[in-house]
């Protein structure tokens, strides 16, 4: 048993011995790395600048149409300076969509919600949505939404409660949901 042993030994030392010697050879090989060069300021291109700047715009004009809003297409007074564009872009696209994520009667639309139907459900009564909304209303308050993607269940719950914010705001009120509205204390 005992020469099986030694000879195993011996091979593993001696495979450890050949790798050590491969990795000092390769290292010693190895070309050096370029050297680390420093600016104080990232070097913007002209194309870099357009792709933040029109990041932040189209997420700002996708919130602005989810609100049925008009498109902010340009600043008012856009600062010189490339990176102050930049974040003043970024500002106003967390501000629309900290104001689109925030309906003025959200509270309102959650408990409708609650006594009307599945966000995406389609009963197959020719109400749709979790707001249980017509075609004919989806067409007067989301016929963008409509014509893109479909019936409101198809929507995102915002998408829906901001079609029914427009019809709230074109003085129909919560009575577009005589029931449910009566429910949740709103009528």
């Amino acid at each position: 048993m005992r020469p099986k042993f030694t000879l195993a030994f011996a091979c593993a030392c001696a495979l450890g011995v050949a790798l050590a010697g491969a990795a000092s050879i390769r290292a010693d090989s190895a070309p050096e790395p370029p050297p680390e060069t420093t600016t104080t300021e990232p070097q913007w291109t002209q194309r870099d600048v357009q792709h933040e700047i029109d990041r932040y715009r189209h997420e700002t004009w996708h919130w602005q149409r989810t609100m049925g809003r008009k498109l902010t297409r340009n600043l008012e007074d856009p600062p010189a300076d490339v990176q102050a564009k930049i974040a003043v872009w970024h500002r106003v696209a967390l501000k629309t969509r900290r104001r689109a994520q925030n309906p003025p009667h959200k509270r309102q639309w959650l408990c409708i919600h609650d006594f009307e139907g599945g966000w995406t459900s389609n009963t197959g009564n020719g109400y749709y949505g979790g707001l249980q909304m017509d075609l004919s209303f989806q067409r007067a308050y989301g016929g963008g939404l409509l014509a893109r993607k479909g019936t409101a269940n198809h929507w995102t719950p915002l998408e829906q409660m901001w079609a029914a914010e427009r019809a709230h705001r074109a003085g129909r009120g919560f009575y577009p949901w005589p029931n449910t509205a009566r429910y949740c204390g709103l009528i």
